[in-house]
Order: C-alpha cells, then structure tokens, then sequence
C-alpha cells in the first residue's frame, strides 16, 4: 500500500512516534490500516475543502476516517467482549461510510488516490468483519505497556518547551 506522497504503509509506521507504537493497541492491524488512511487522506481533504461543492463531503469523510481508529482505540479498552464488539461495530460503519463518500468525491480527486484509499478501506472492513463476532467471546486481554512514570514525565514533557506549530 503505497500513499500518493510516494510513501508506502511500511514506511509510514516507521513516522509514527513511539508513544503510539509501543501502546498494545498498536498490535492490531485494524487500528493501524484505519490510522494510516485517515492520516494519509488529510491532504485529500484539504484539497476537497477548497471546493465549495465538496465542502461537506470533505467534513464527512474526514469525521468518518477519523472514527475508525477512534473506535477501535475506544473499543480496545472495553473490559467486556460484548462492549468491545459495540466499538468495533461503529468503527465498522465509519469504515464503510468513509468508503462510500471517498467513491462519491472520485470525480474531484486522482483516480489512483481514490482507488488506494478505497483498497486500504476495504481491507479494514474484511479485518472488522472478521474481528468483531470474535470479541463478544473475550474479556480484557491488553498486554501491560511501558507508560512514564510522573517525573520521567515531568523530565521529558513539561520541561521541554511546546514546539511551534
């Protein structure tokens, strides 16, 4: 999976910080492929807000891209399968309605783009189908993570000055 920048799905995870990576969230492929298009398809959006006839559909596509990940992140922490599936089950519909408004906007971006973005969707969509009737048999099952302790916060966080945007 190659993004129009010319950078593909490997490389891209390797731009993604650590404080991202090394969460056990990051382990499901789902949350990744629906991470990567939303981040990727920014540029998309952008281009899509410029057009007054695409304003809205850019809104959409970026609130529904964005809550595929969301979902799986907010679903992921559930303690119970049958809270777990619910999540993934909205993910799952963010990724289909993302999907369709990525085909209804193709007359207005890259052939290619659209195409790319569709496929990662696609897959995201086969991941959550699958995904989903098995996690209302699960209970929690997250990994412990390597979080900072206060101070290595305070050292690494708060003291380092807020870089400009």
């Amino acid at each position: 999976m190659e993004s129009e920048d010319g950078l593909n799905y490997q490389e891209w995870m390797k731009t993604v910080p650590e404080e991202i990576t090394q969460d056990p969230l990051w382990g499901l492929e789902v949350y990744r492929l629906g991470f990567f298009v939303a981040d990727i398809t920014w540029d998309d959006t952008e281009a899509l807000f410029k057009n007054p006839s695409t304003r809205s559909a850019a809104d959409q596509i970026r609130r529904s891209l964005d809550g595929i990940s969301a979902n799986i992140a907010e679903g992921y922490s559930r303690s119970t399968g049958k809270d777990r599936a619910r999540y993934f089950e909205y993910a799952l519909g963010e990724a289909r309605e993302a999907r369709d408004r990525m085909y209804k906007v193709r007359r207005a971006m890259k052939a290619e783009v659209v195409l790319h973005r569709v496929k990662v969707l696609t897959q995201t969509i086969k991941i959550l189908n699958a995904f989903v009737p098995t996690q209302r048999k699960r209970g929690i099952r997250e990994e412990k993570a390597l979080y900072l302790t206060l101070s290595d916060f305070e050292n690494e966080i708060l003291q380092t000055p807020i870089p400009e945007t």
